[in-house]
């Protein structure tokens, strides 16, 4: 709901972590036919089950499928996007110890922020569930929360009637370079 009243026709999306083509999915749908999105994932099932999604659909034209970590997203893309979309830790049903990890992460988030355009988005849902959860959601949290006032709006939200290890959510808008 809160990133669908960022994204148009037109524009161009990134997926970080496709997973099973939910949130590609959403993007794709956003953009339209005539947008772009590009969706990254470090496992083949992965973005073979998502290309199969968009095939149901009719909308493979409007995704590109990456076999790459997340990571490499800023070597890969040049052009400024409106929205990039995060879903941190492992692919629900494979191999747990196939995990997103700080230092890739934090590669990424570096990226998305960089490449976001002026009034774009960057959403990051949190998983602290398992092994290396905690420390990847506390070093990506201090990274954007330590973003310019000037330049972006960081907003965090998650249940507080949950246990702790739930996931949250962060929300990073690009208010403007200008300030």
């Amino acid at each position: 709901m809160l990133i669908r009243q960022y994204l148009q026709p037109g524009d161009l999306a990134v997926d970080a972590t496709a997973g099973w083509g939910r949130d590609t999915l959403f993007l794709a749908e956003c953009v339209g036919s005539s947008g772009m999105v590009h969706a990254f994932d470090v496992q083949a099932a992965a973005l073979a089950e998502t290309g199969r999604r968009l095939a149901e659909r009719g909308w493979e034209k409007r995704v590109i499928l990456h076999l790459s970590d997340h990571a490499h997203l800023g070597e890969i893309l040049k052009d400024p996007v409106r929205t990039v979309m995060f879903n941190l830790g492992y692919l629900p049903g494979s191999d747990h110890r196939v995990r997103t990890e700080p230092a890739s992460t934090l590669a990424a988030l570096r990226a998305g922020v960089g490449l976001l355009r002026d009034g774009g988005v960057l959403a990051v849902t949190l998983y602290r569930g398992h092994a290396g959860g905690e420390k990847e959601a506390a070093e990506a949290e201090r990274y954007l929360g330590a973003l310019p006032a000037r330049e972006f709006s960081v907003l965090k939200g998650g249940y507080i009637n949950q246990e702790a290890t739930v996931p949250y959510w962060i929300l990073v808008e690009r208010k403007g370079r200008g300030g």
